[in-house]
């Protein structure tokens, strides 16, 4: 039987910047039957998350209710100083778990180009999507293969840090804990590191109505997962980006970051993914779909370079073909492997049909982009 590692508490203590027990004697006040609309959007990053709230004087009853807003853009590197609206389109909600008891609401919104006037002085040029608006390239792509009802599942492991020194929560400040072994799904002090920052991000999504479906402790320590789906189409970016969002809104409570980077740390220590589980209807369809999983795998291996390319800032740092990764340079896949471009599922060969996990993507990935990838160049 082989012997589980030593693992050593830790006497870090992270306490929050301010006071939330003065904050806890408004939460009960009343709203007047006003309702608080938190519009969130993707930044100029492409990876940063914004928000800013909007009064409204009622719960809208669906997403097409809530009006279009706008923000200054030149002050989010998406638009120019001399031009700087930009607008928000509300494209999905959810209940505030920040923000209860009431009906307020957290909006996912993507970002245009304001309508305006053209050269003619007459003619009304429409919104348009600004460049970093990935969700609108990606809603057209689902819309083509509404069809085949794909469904995703998306693994996101981040890594808790120390807000003031962006070291991994609860390791030694000049230093490093002990080796990798005791910390996956572990439990004890010292094993699992942070484990109020994730119940509290657990139960924010559930309350939210996030199709989130698991959580666990990851191979690093501090490093942690989380599931969401399996979701249809666009849902699934839609739910990702603001899981997110609650997670970096969690971590403000604590006063802990929640880092999405792929290798936070690097030497021997494993990188985080963003592990992107796919199925559609040809792959679900009882006899026939391991035939068609395999012709599928087949054809993400001949756009294996473009997937590649748009998988996450710094992946390169992660795809080295150790820590339960493949290399970044070859395609491959397997069965119950980890070690591979593509895992399949030791039952989908028996059950000759179910999906198939990407785990290429980095943890910084950008569902929208890698959703769309996945159905282009899979069923198209």
């Amino acid at each position: 039987m082989q012997e589980l590692k030593m693992v050593y508490g830790t006497t870090e203590r992270i306490e929050s910047l301010l006071d939330s027990k003065i904050g806890q004697k408004f939460e009960n006040l009343s709203q007047n039957g006003k309702v608080a609309a938190e519009y969130v959007w993707i930044g100029g990053t492409g990876s940063d998350l914004r928000s800013k709230t909007k009064t409204l004087d009622s719960k809208p009853k669906k997403v097409e209710d809530l009006p279009v807003w706008n923000f200054d853009g030149s002050s989010t590197g998406q638009a120019p100083g001399n031009d700087s609206e930009v607008f928000l389109v509300p494209r999905a909600m959810y209940p505030d778990p920040f923000r209860v008891p009431g009906d307020n609401i957290l909006v996912m919104c993507d970002c245009y180009e304001p309508p305006r006037v053209g050269e003619d002085g007459e003619t009304k040029v429409p919104m348009k999507p600004i460049p970093t608006n990935s969700r609108h390239d990606c809603n057209l792509a689902m819309e083509k293969v509404k069809d085949q009802e794909p469904w995703f599942g998306i693994e996101q492991e981040y890594t808790l840090l120390n807000a003031a020194t962006k070291w991994p929560l609860g390791w030694p400040k000049c230093g490093f804990p002990g080796p990798q072994g005791p910390y996956y799904c572990s439990a004890g002090a010292g094993a699992a590191i942070g484990r109020e920052v994730i119940e509290a991000h657990y139960k924010a999504c559930l309350y939210a109505g996030i199709q989130i479906s698991g959580v666990n402790a990851e191979v690093m320590p501090a490093q942690w997962e989380y599931q969401v789906g399996p979701c249809t189409g666009i849902e699934s970016g839609d739910q990702m980006w603001m899981s997110r969002y609650l997670l970096l809104r969690v971590g403000e409570l604590f006063n802990v970051v929640g880092s999405f980077d792929p290798k936070p740390v690097p030497g021997d220590w494993n990188g985080a993914g963003g592990h992107v589980n796919f199925s559609n209807n040809d792959s679900r369809k009882e006899g026939t779909g391991w035939d068609a999983i395999k012709k599928q795998i087949s054809k993400l291996e001949k756009k294996h370079a473009l997937h590649i390319a748009s998988y996450g800032e710094g992946n390169e740092r992660r795809l080295t073909g150790k820590h339960e990764t493949s290399s970044m340079e070859d395609f491959s896949w397997g069965v119950a492997n980890r070690g591979v471009s593509i895992r399949v599922g030791r039952n989908v060969p028996v059950d000759k049909c179910g999906y198939y996990e990407d785990r290429r993507p980095a943890s910084n990935l950008d569902p929208y982009v890698v959703i769309k990838l996945l159905v282009e160049s899979a069923l198209m």
